[in-house]
């Protein structure tokens, strides 16, 4: 299984949320909870939009993660 990339939207982000914790349930680890999607954007697309610090904390979710999941099941 190939290691997960960085959630580049909201529906890359739930999908690589659930399949780190997969990988983390299957060796009997428990991850944190994986950031919440903000509910507070206008759609305007502004400079340091709401999503873009999402995408920022599911990157550092998604790279904590990575070092408590024996990196083997991604080979």
């Amino acid at each position: 299984m190939l290691e997960p990339a960085r959630a580049t939207d909201a529906p890359s982000a739930r999908a690589m949320f659930e399949v780190l914790q997969q990988q983390a349930r299957a060796q009997g680890l428990a991850l944190r909870e994986p950031p919440t999607e903000p509910t507070t954007c206008c759609g305007r697309g502004c400079n340091g939009c709401v999503w873009e610090g999402y995408l920022d904390a599911a990157e550092y979710w998604r790279q904590e993660a990575l070092l408590q999941i024996d990196p083997v099941n991604f080979a």
